[in-house]
């Protein structure tokens, strides 16, 4: 059954902006200009309209019991969706139709009254939600439980802190028996324990035949909960379907391929007083004369860097991460100490490893193997193609790594029939 349905969609926020005077003010006319435009709130002539449609000609249909993730750059128009299905604002053009009874966290603090305490919002929320009393006291343990905030029940919520703000948001919004769920990025501003405990909690409704959108930069979270995905882009909807399908291209559009970083001179090398790196440089070893990478090529990586201390004892340690935020691993060099000039390092890694995807490559200088002298972010960035040869399975291959190991099957018996 379809609980959601979205037709052209639209909305539209007018900006204004003031136009620049060509003349050269000074101090007194820039002060006159300043308390005019305060007590002057009209469009002047000075002022510019510019149409910004936040989102444009959407069309998308969710039936009960999907777990949507919503994936796209900041401004796509994600947050401005879930406005429009939580009824916080109106779309400008089309229409929503929204069958269940919604719950929202789209910010923090949202649905609080900032002068009621923790106690008093629950049954705030609990009311807006058009639950009864009775109902709300069922949940009542279990949504403070949750959200571990016991200790200042009684306090206003105007003093709690945004992660306090939080995880009672989220216990309401997921104990007071929502038949849609909508999540923003707020789960962000929890720590990891309490990330999980909230991912667990979705799973658990979802299983129990609740919809749930869920908003996410985490598209590792997105993988793990939701069963379809939406890919926004510039207030338009580019892709729908299957999650795995829609996140890879998604990365994929966004990726972007530097294999190689150069610098001619420490005056202008990234670094500190004591190290400066002078180049990092991934060369692939393409197989088949191909000129992309899949899961079959070799790499070696090359790193130098001017040392500027002799007798400096330093190692190397490099970190290699997934798009979406993971670090697959790390691996260091022994530390040994050098004299004053250029240092280099070079890394071997081996075809059939990494599974397909895209990855960045960080590389910290350390000192005494304690000391960060200077860390290199993402110097290095590169996208894993896939190649399957013999099977005719063509979903998305699970995990990070794809070891090439020696895995046999074999007949260990054969059954004798009498």
């Amino acid at each position: 059954m379809q609980v959601i349905t979205a037709e052209n969609v639209s909305k539209k926020y007018i900006i204004d902006h003031k136009r620049k005077s060509v003349k050269n003010l000074d101090l007194k006319q820039t002060i006159t200009q300043k308390i005019k435009g305060f007590w002057d709130k009209s469009d002047g002539e000075n002022t510019e309209k510019e149409e910004f449609w936040a989102l444009k000609g959407v069309d998308f249909s969710i039936n009960q019991g999907d777990r949507i993730g919503i994936v796209g750059h900041n401004g796509a128009g994600k947050s401005t969706l879930l406005k429009i299905l939580s009824k916080i604002t109106e779309p400008t053009t089309g229409s929503i139709t929204v069958r269940g009874r919604v719950a929202s966290l789209l910010e923090v603090g949202t649905g609080f009254h900032p002068e009621l305490t923790g106690r008093e919002n629950i049954f705030l929320n609990g009311a807006i939600l058009g639950m009864r009393k009775e109902e709300i006291r069922k949940h009542f343990d279990t949504i403070v439980d949750f959200a571990g905030v016991e200790k200042f029940l009684d306090t206003p919520v105007k003093r709690y802190s945004s992660g306090m703000y939080v995880r009672l948001g989220f216990a309401i919004a997921a104990h007071l028996n929502p038949e849609i769920l909508i999540i923003d990025e707020v789960l962000a501003v929890g720590d990891a324990e309490f990330q999980k405990k909230c991912l667990g909690n979705m799973r658990e409704l979802a299983d129990s035949g609740r919809t749930i959108l869920f908003v996410s930069h985490n598209l590792t979270a997105i993988q793990a909960l939701c069963n379809k995905a939406m890919y926004f882009e510039k207030g338009q909807l580019l892709m729908q379907g299957e999650t795995n399908h829609v996140v890879t291209s998604y990365l994929s559009r966004v990726s972007k391929t530097a294999l190689k970083q150069t610098w001619e001179a420490p005056a202008t090398a990234p670094g500190g007083d004591q190290v400066r790196v002078k180049r990092i440089e991934l060369e692939p070893q393409y197989k088949d004369a191909l000129q992309h990478i899949d899961i079959r090529t070799s790499m070696k990586l090359h790193f130098e860097f001017w040392n500027m201390e002799d007798g400096a004892k330093l190692n190397l340690s490099l970190h290699l991460f997934a798009f979406t935020g993971e670090c697959v691993f790390n691996v260091g060099t022994s530390s040994r100490a050098f004299e004053q000039g250029v240092v280099a390092a070079t890394l071997d890694i081996p075809g059939h490893f990494l599974n397909d995807g895209s990855y960045s490559i960080s590389v910290m200088i350390v000192k005494d193997t304690s000391t960060v002298l200077y860390n290199l972010e993402e110097a290095i960035s590169f996208d894993i193609e896939d190649h399957r040869v013999g099977v005719t399975w063509y979903d998305k291959w699970p995990g990070y790594v794809r070891p090439n190991l020696n895995f046999e099957i074999y007949q260990a018996e054969i059954a004798v029939n009498d």
